[in-house]
């Protein structure tokens, strides 16, 4: 009678370790590729917004006339070809050279916080910024006037809103998204900082 006890106490035992040693080990597995799983998806998202991209310009080019725009809602939204030297939206239109930079600068941070990366969250935002950023560069670097100073081809007109195209598009979401998330505390490595503090501040407490 009383060697019944421990035995049936060690059982329970005996048969919650497996999974809690599998739970964990599964968590592991799934940690450690994390970086590169998000890196890749970063990449694959920005390639497809950078080949959206190329191919709506490649269309707007061949098919729009700059002097007649073609009517999709009346005239509050057309499509409507126009060379900008300048930002997104056609804002600092006499510094392009200095565009081309700051746009290579932007290329070259995302892939490094990419290399990190563990927040899906981010890799989607990121993944915006960057095919964005892609499609309008190439347009500096390969279209007149020439290298560092090419016109970024613009073709959809909604209202007063200025001319855009798809790389406009996807770096403003993508950045809304980033600002967002900064906003409420999610971090690039997934965690978030009020929890954290939240957390911090109950083992203070005990």
């Amino acid at each position: 009678m009383t060697d019944d006890p421990p035995e049936h106490d060690a059982h329970p035992d005996a048969v919650a370790e497996p999974p809690v040693a599998s739970s964990s080990a599964g968590t592991a597995a799934k940690d450690v590729p994390a970086p590169a799983r998000r890196l890749r998806e970063l990449l694959a998202l920005a390639a497809v917004i950078f080949g959206f991209d190329l191919l709506t310009k490649v269309l707007a080019v061949h098919y729009i006339d700059p002097a007649d725009p073609v009517s999709i809602v009346g005239d509050t939204v057309t499509l409507t070809l126009v060379r900008n030297p300048g930002a997104a939206f056609s804002m600092a239109t006499g510094m392009t050279w200095l565009l081309t930079l700051v746009a290579v600068a932007v290329v070259v941070g995302v892939i490094r916080i990419g290399r990190t990366l563990r927040s899906g969250w981010w890799a989607l935002g990121l993944g915006l910024v960057l095919g964005g950023a892609l499609g309008n560069l190439v347009d500096r670097i390969f279209r007149s006037p020439g290298p560092l100073q090419g016109h970024v081809v613009d073709f959809v007109s909604v209202g007063w809103w200025p001319v855009f195209n798809v790389a406009d598009s996807a770096i403003v979401c993508g950045a809304i998204l980033l600002v967002a998330l900064t906003v409420f505390g999610v971090e690039p490595d997934g965690s978030r900082k009020t929890g954290s503090s939240d957390s911090s501040r109950k083992e203070a407490h005990k």
